[in-house]
């Protein structure tokens, strides 16, 4: 279903309005022999994973400073690393791109394999991300397949079949569309598409360079596609935090567990997140306060409802979980955001006491 035509009307219109960001290098600047960095398209890759563009790019301009190369990330402590991440969500991310930098550096020679099979072999590289690299940085044909680009290809093709089951269809029509000549180029317009004008909700169809083309357009459904199956009601989990501050201004935190949810990053004390609530013991023995209200949080597959304690504690105080530390090491930033909304509405605790 090769479409030479609708290949070259898009990458006219992508020519002309291609978005801006840190980690692309435009049209005009490939047409002068600018290649892209494989290392700034795998991290806003990486980043950009269930994340917006808007989010990401104070994170990808504050890591390309820190660690402008994949060596000088693969040589940056673990803790550093997840603490510039924090905010971010999704902590495994930060986890395989560590794992991942320091493969490159030890496997490949501080260079990323420029096809999709070997992209694939390194750690925290699934199908998209191989190939939005592959594509991207080396100009391979691969077929880059995003929500965007599902709901383009849903909506040009009318594929009336609903999401999750419709995705091995609508890969074949991107991956028969999917040009020789500058894939990463197509593969940024179409999703470039999808996020400007064929828009989940009110699409611009007046303006879009594939307007003659699409059957959703002429079948008047185009609005209503992608079908989705509907998502089953996320349960909701409970659980209690312990923040303890010592006399000196020190936190007591622990760092999570290298793997499950919010793996390696700090943390308040605290029992298990479970439907049924346990009452757990306190990190260290002290005069606890609950602390009014509640930490809401949403994840991917649960909400989290989060009851919290507070409590100042001497200097000789000894914990029997997590470490103190010390005021001027602790900044508020380097926590995953539901522990951040702890901190936050402890603090006002501490400043109406």
């Amino acid at each position: 279903m090769r479409d030479p035509a609708a290949t070259a009307a898009l990458l006219d219109w992508y020519d002309a309005h291609a978005r801006r960001m840190p980690w692309r290098v435009g049209p005009d600047a490939r047409r002068q022999g600018v290649r892209p960095d494989p290392y700034r398209v795998w991290l806003s890759e990486v980043m950009l994973q269930q994340t917006t563009v808007a989010a990401v790019t104070a994170y990808f301009e504050r890591f390309t400073a820190l660690w402008p190369t994949v060596a000088d990330l693969a040589a940056a402590p673990d803790e550093a690393v997840m603490g510039e991440w924090a905010g971010l969500g999704y902590y495994a991310r930060a986890r395989n791109l560590l794992k991942c930098a320091r493969a490159v550096v030890a496997d490949h020679g501080g260079r990323f394999p420029d096809t999709r099979e070997a992209l694939l072999t390194l750690p925290g590289i699934g199908p998209y991300t191989a190939s939005a690299i592959a594509a991207i940085a080396f100009n391979r044909s691969a077929t880059v397949v995003d929500g965007n680009v599902e709901r383009v290809m849903a909506r040009r093709y009318a594929v009336l079949t609903p999401l999750p089951e419709a995705k091995p269809e609508l890969t074949a029509l991107a991956e028969a569309l999917t040009p020789e000549a500058r894939p990463g180029d197509y593969a940024q317009a179409v999703m470039d598409l999808g996020a400007t004008i064929c828009t989940p909700r009110s699409p611009a169809c007046g303006i879009c360079p594939w307007q003659e083309g699409c059957a959703g357009r002429l079948q008047g459904i185009a609005a209503d596609l992608p079908r989705k199956t509907p998502k089953k009601a996320k349960p909701i989990r409970l659980g209690t935090a312990w923040l303890a501050r010592r006399e000196d201004g020190a936190w007591l935190l622990e760092t999570r567990p290298p793997s499950g949810l919010l793996g390696g990053m700090l943390g308040w004390p605290g029992t298990e997140w479970r439907e049924e609530p346990e009452a757990g013991t306190p990190p260290v023995a002290a005069d606890w306060r609950e602390v009014p209200g509640e930490v809401r949080h949403t994840f991917t597959h649960f909400h989290l409802r989060l009851k919290l304690y507070r409590a100042d504690v001497a200097m000789t105080a000894a914990p029997e979980r997590g470490t103190f530390l010390p005021r001027e090491r602790f900044r508020p930033s380097d926590l995953p955001t539901v522990m951040r909304k702890a901190f936050d509405l402890a603090s006002d605790l501490a400043v109406e006491n």
